[in-house]
């Protein structure tokens, strides 16, 4: 028998529909909404959607199953999902496990009959809203508990989502003289190193809090600083730790929370957006070339271009509502985006993003000039 539920959003909505997955369980946090019309397997496995409810635009979500090596990390991590019509039956010679039985695998809690339309329309009006997802309690308490959870302002979230201790990347595609990139891991998908990898790096992989000596003992020619969760104004430890790489002036690509984080040690603002870009179909123009790339987007935050610097490049512009979406130093080698260039899910267009910086990988050379990049 199906177990009906409510997602309760905080301006006092409820929506009622059928549970599936993890039914005993709940979800909090903040709702959002995603537009790919497939990929949802990535989504569900990306560590920046920690600390989120995701509603999926398209109506028929789990139609080609699960395929457990297609997830960007070891587990799911958003918090719950919301669907339309989430498919009881797979066609995938390769998937494993439905839709409704990888989330009750994971003790994840999911909705679906409901009117995802008009959620999504919601929430471009009003913002992204803090919700909570449940089986277990009436739509009243459900909406006041909603009201009480922490807002996104202020949330340090890579703490959940980091690995507890370095490690190397075991897809290998390069030998072992082959130059090393350093990923500080904010929450990284696994297709970022597997693009540094395919282009012949080897890989290691660190703790969001690692000093900057440590992540140097590796002797790095590169240096990745990774997406993930939260706001990255709350991110303080981050700063100094940057600061301290950039003086190498070793090669340096900021993707997502990374591009973010580059922002603010370089003097800039970031700010919240009213309901952020989380789609695989985001047009966005190269600056330098004038081509519009379609990108893979999940982001909540933005740099504010007001407020960069003049030694600031900005190169990439979000066609949609003109927002920042790359930029680069113009004396250190520094680039950054704020689309997924690894594209999972998501087009192709910017896979040239890991052809440049590791051709500066493996052009360029590390070396002490003493800069001082403090804002």
């Amino acid at each position: 028998m199906r177990v009906q539920a409510y997602l309760a959003l905080e301006n006092g909505t409820v929506v009622k529909g059928l549970a599936f997955g993890a039914v005993d369980r709940q979800a909090a946090g903040e709702v959002v909404f995603h537009t790919a019309m497939s990929g949802y397997e990535e989504i569900l496995t990306d560590p920046s959607y920690c600390g989120q409810i995701v509603i999926f635009t398209y109506p028929h979500i789990g139609n080609y199953g699960i395929t457990l090596e297609d997830g960007e990390s070891e587990r799911i991590q958003l918090e719950g999902i919301v669907v339309h019509e989430c498919s009881r039956t797979c066609s995938n010679w390769r998937a494993r496990l439905s839709l409704s039985e990888y989330l009750a695998q994971q003790g994840v809690i999911g909705i679906e009959g409901v009117d995802t339309r008009m959620l999504v329309r919601m929430i471009r009006e009003k913002g992204a809203l803090r919700g909570i997802l449940s089986a277990q309690a009436t739509p009243e308490e459900l909406v006041e508990r909603a009201r009480q959870l922490p807002l996104m302002e202020g949330l340090d979230l890579t703490e959940h989502v980091t690995t507890p201790t370095p490690y190397w990347w075991n897809e290998s595609y390069s030998a072992e003289d082959a130059p090393v990139v350093a990923v500080i891991d904010y929450g990284v998908k696994r297709n970022i190193l597997r693009s540094l990898a395919r282009r012949g790096c080897r890989v290691c992989i660190f703790p969001a809090q690692t000093p900057a000596e440590e992540v140097l003992s590796v002797e790095p020619r590169g240096i990745v600083l990774s997406n993930g969760p939260g706001d990255p104004a709350a991110i303080r430890y981050a700063v100094p730790q940057i600061r301290a790489l950039l003086k190498r002036a070793i090669p340096m690509l900021g993707i997502c929370l990374g591009h973010q984080l580059l922002g603010l040690v370089f003097g800039a603002r970031t700010y919240k957006l009213k309901f952020g870009h989380h789609g695989a179909n985001h047009p966005v123009r190269n600056l330098r070339t004038g081509a519009v790339e379609i990108t893979s987007q999940n982001h909540g935050f933005a740099v504010d271009i007001a407020t960069l610097p003049p030694e600031i490049e900005v190169t990439h512009i979000n066609l949609n509502d003109g927002t920042l979406e790359g930029m680069r130093h113009r004396e250190l080698p520094v680039m950054t985006v704020q689309y997924h260039p690894e594209a999972a899910p998501g087009p192709h267009d910017a896979h040239y993003i890991f052809d440049e910086f590791v051709g500066w990988v493996r052009s360029g050379q590390p070396v002490e000039l003493g800069v001082d990049v403090a804002p």
